[in-house]
């Protein structure tokens, strides 16, 4: 790699970077889809701990639990319009729990990692299936929840065991890929053909400052505008970068910007009527793209918006125009004015008339992962790996072995004693398992020794 040129050598700065000698602070770049990867946070280790009471045996267990380790969590926020922030950093922590320590003090709960999102953002896994979704600025989405801590040796005293050397593991929090994905919350949705003028008339009926230009997609990034009615109305437009045939199969811009349709409730087909294309064939390519792309879009209230009424050779296309439409047309001049106020009262007529039910989710109390050993399924799920590998999975078999100190020998044994419970070596027989076959369970591998008579093992051997 080149070593950079001193400052003197350098080329000067692009004009349009620059207003006299200051810099000009560039806009982040529009970045409506974001694949992260989400970890929360470990619990911390239970603590193993006796202290020093007369007539107490061993001095008596006082170890502290782990705390709880912390969750990642979206928040919309309003203020956000891209997911430019996860278009370079990829990966998410959130804080471990502490660790118990004697005089049976608890370790501190991991911090939660909260990652604001735009509202509208979809969040999916890794197949593609939704996680959920951000509807409202302040509404919170948990992603990955963070691990429970381990209970320290205060918690396994008996009367048959007086002073227990081990304490429980913290176990690991959740962490997965997800994927983000931005569908602008907008009440009208411009769809059009490029050069149809969908910018020129954001720019008129609101404070959008879009790209405007002569030569086709100008507009490369959707451009959002908030429309004020003398009455008091106020809607929000979406200009939408424009679109030709075969953009549901990703032509073009293809389907990366048509999805924030799927958030408008009105669709305004913008058609320049003196262009090249006839009116009749224009019309039909849009709605067969928004056809081909989702066909329940056009259930949504629709019109057709003729623009360039300035211009000789559109004034002249309008009574052709409005006679082969299937759709109410109304044309317009965003130069003049002309039109522009009875299409805006109209679609504000239509969204007034058509209400979007935002559903959101319930709120639930979120658990750290792997809670409440009494609520998990004790089922099993046995699968030969190989001809002597069997892998063995289940929520309370997984959770039992990652909280289990594997190198100490009172908690291997309280361990042996879950499995006979749940008749994990009846089980393995059954599915076929020999005395010294591999056994894997939540990552662990486990050599078979059932205490019961295995009758295949001799034939085996």
């Amino acid at each position: 790699m080149r070593a950079p040129a001193p400052a003197h050598a350098r080329e000067p700065a692009p004009s349009h970077l620059c207003h006299n000698t200051s810099l000009m602070i560039r806009e982040p770049r529009f970045i409506d889809e974001a694949t992260i990867h989400v970890a929360a946070g470990a619990g911390g280790n239970g603590c193993v701990s006796f202290r020093r009471e007369k007539y107490v045996p061993r001095g008596g267990p006082d170890g502290g639990d782990g705390g709880d380790g912390g969750s990642v969590i979206l928040r919309g926020d309003a203020s956000k319009r891209t997911l430019y922030d996860y278009h370079h950093q990829r990966h998410y922590k959130a804080q471990r729990g502490g660790h118990g320590r004697g005089s049976k003090r608890h370790g501190e709960k991991g911090e939660d990692l909260v990652l604001p999102v735009p509202v509208g953002t979809v969040v999916k896994d890794e197949q593609g299936r939704m996680i959920g979704e951000i509807l409202e600025d302040g509404q919170e989405l948990v992603v990955a929840r963070g691990g429970a801590g381990g209970r320290g040796n205060a918690h396994f005293v008996s009367s048959v065991r007086q002073a227990p050397h081990f304490a429980e593991k913290g176990l690991p929090g959740e962490e997965r890929w997800i994927t983000l994905e931005l569908r602008l919350l907008a009440d009208v949705g411009l769809v059009g053909l490029p050069n149809a003028g969908k910018s020129t008339l954001i720019s008129v009926i609101s404070r959008a400052r879009p790209k405007i230009a002569d030569y086709p997609f100008t507009t490369l990034t959707p451009q959002l505008g908030t429309v004020s009615l003398p009455d008091g109305r106020t809607f929000v437009v979406c200009d939408l970068p424009g679109l030709i045939e075969g953009a549901a199969e990703g032509k073009g811009l293809g389907t990366r910007f048509l999805r924030h349709l799927s958030r408008t409730a009105v669709l305004a087909y913008v058609i320049d009527l003196a262009g090249p294309i006839p009116f009749a064939e224009a019309l039909d390519t849009l709605r067969s793209e928004i056809e081909r792309y989702d066909a329940s879009l056009l259930e949504r209230p629709q019109l057709v918006v003729g623009t360039k009424l300035d211009l000789p050779e559109a004034r002249a296309a309008v009574e052709d125009a409005r006679r082969t439409s299937p759709l109410p047309l109304y044309p317009i001049s965003a130069v003049t004015g002309e039109g522009l106020q009875e299409l805006l009262y109209k679609l504000g007529d239509l969204v007034e008339k058509t209400p979007r039910e935002v559903v959101l989710p319930d709120i639930v109390v979120v658990e750290p992962a792997h809670r409440g050993t009494s609520r998990q399924s004790r089922e099993v799920t046995i699968t030969r790996l190989d001809d002597r590998v069997f892998a063995v999975s289940g929520e309370y078999l997984d959770k039992a072995v990652l909280a289990t100190d594997l190198e100490n020998e009172e908690a291997v044994l309280r361990l042996v004693q879950k499995m006979r419970r749940l008749e994990l070596d009846e089980k393995l027989l059954a599915a076929g398992a020999r005395r010294g076959d591999t056994i894997v369970i939540a990552g662990y591998e486990f050599e078979f020794e059932p205490d019961i008579e295995d009758a295949g093992s001799e034939e085996r051997e």
